[in-house]
């Protein structure tokens, strides 16, 4: 974490000495590094690229395909103080963590304004740290609530006519003999489940106004009704019959597996489901009519008279502080993020746009029929915590709350807080 471990020189002489002469210098003076999490944005990029009429180029290097790789390897680079970087694509819980070590441009008064207008709320809520803007929202995130039509008389429950909760699911779909997929590996899917039913509860994982005190001042807020009904709930689902086969190891693919599977009833998960689907139904891995049978609603609620606050996700794009093409690097984030770029990425990768207006396009609502459902979803959600100390408040969230049979509502949140502030404190180690 930024807190301790770039305070000393030492570490970033290290860092410095194993990076040197990495990036193969700057490509050219208007050759632009850019730092891509997706496949699609290399798509993005080479039309942008070209429509510049030469004002611009990129080398695209290609960030691993898990948040904490990303996240190290920027990190690393940044830190090393790397002028090779120019565009660096940004997994949103870690850009308060770069932004506090001085890592990234702040985006100026006016371009905030540029990036930020026509954004939906939780998008640009994670795309800023202390009333500055760092990230260029690319694409937002938020989970759904993905059922199949066929199951939904014999659980008992039927999310097309209302909001349903936690409760209700897990006892229908055990009633119906069907799977409630969700994510219970101990990586950042866990993270996002958690605070999504901590925030649903209408609590914090960390006390309203502590997250930007020193580390050893920030308060959690676990140890709460919302946390203890977090913890029942992540527990009767571990342990009841709804749960899929190798729950606690289970990530997004792995729920969606689940859901696809014969017994498949439920599932909380992004939006490139229904993508995915296609391609499983292309490839023959799923029946043609398949989708027919798929339905979805929002994110299940912790408490019946309580909306839910679902996870908010997604990718921004940040400057590094480091790069020599700043004022480049801006003008080709706005083809980047541009209205189009978010339309292409949205049909290419299944991830949705963080502009409204995208959601109002004939073409995205006839390939995303719940295109309503992401948006209002989108502009409700709840993100993880904005703090400069992410990363060891994720990894104490991961280790306090896996395996989910294994919580107790009586005293996970309580060893959860425990943990949290003595890991923020330096007192141990995770």
């Amino acid at each position: 974490m930024l807190k301790k471990k770039w305070a000393a020189g030492s570490a970033l002489v290290l860092f410095a000495s194993v990076l040197s002469g990495c990036g193969g210098g700057d490509g050219g003076s208007t050759t632009l590094t850019y730092y891509i999490a997706d496949a699609a944005q290399e798509d993005v990029a080479t039309r942008c690229a070209s429509e510049s009429g030469g004002a611009f180029a990129f080398n695209i290097q290609r960030l691993p395909n898990t948040a904490a790789g990303g996240r190290e390897q920027l990190l690393r680079r940044l830190a090393a103080e790397d002028r090779s970087m120019d565009i660096v694509s940004v997994d949103p819980p870690f850009m308060a963590e770069f932004a506090n070590a001085k890592f990234l441009r702040p985006f100026t008064a006016a371009e905030r304004t540029e990036f930020s207008t026509g954004v939906l709320d939780g998008p640009l809520k994670q795309s800023t740290f202390r009333d500055t803007l760092y990230s260029a929202p690319l694409y937002g995130n938020t989970q759904l609530l993905w059922y199949r039509k066929s199951v939904l008389a014999k659980a008992g429950v039927d999310p097309s006519k209302g909001p349903v909760t936690w409760d209700q699911l897990i006892k229908g779909a055990t009633q119906a003999g069907v799977t409630l997929a969700a994510q219970g590996r101990r990586n950042e899917s866990l993270m996002v489940w958690v605070n999504a039913l901590i925030a649903s509860g209408g609590g914090s994982i960390l006390q309203p106004g502590s997250e930007n005190l020193p580390a050893n001042e920030v308060k959690g807020g676990i140890n709460s009704p919302a946390g203890q009904n977090a913890a029942r709930i992540m527990h009767e689902l571990a342990v009841s019959p709804a749960a899929p086969a190798g729950f606690s190891t289970a990530g997004e693919e792995d729920s969606r597996a689940a859901f696809q599977a014969a017994n498949g009833g439920f599932m909380v998960n992004w939006p490139y489901v229904w993508a995915a689907m296609d391609s499983a139904i292309e490839e023959g891995s799923l029946p043609a009519n398949f989708k027919d049978d798929v339905g979805w609603a929002a994110y299940p609620r912790v408490d019946a008279g309580t909306e839910s606050a679902a996870p908010s996700g997604g990718l921004g794009l940040s400057i590094s502080s480091y790069s020599r093409k700043k004022d480049l690097a801006v003008q080709a984030i706005r083809c980047l993020v541009s209205e189009q770029s978010q339309k292409e990425f949205m049909i290419k990768a299944g991830n949705p746009a963080a502009l409204k207006s995208v959601f109002d396009d004939p073409e995205i609502r006839e390939k995303f029929p719940m295109a309503d459902e992401i948006r209002t979803g989108l502009d409700a959600a709840t993100p993880r915590p904005v703090s400069p100390y992410y990363g060891d408040v994720t990894g104490s969230i991961q280790t306090a709350f896996h395996p989910p049979d294994a919580l107790s509502p009586d005293s996970t949140p309580r060893e959860a807080n425990q943990l949290l502030e003595d890991v923020l404190s330096n007192k141990k180690l995770i």
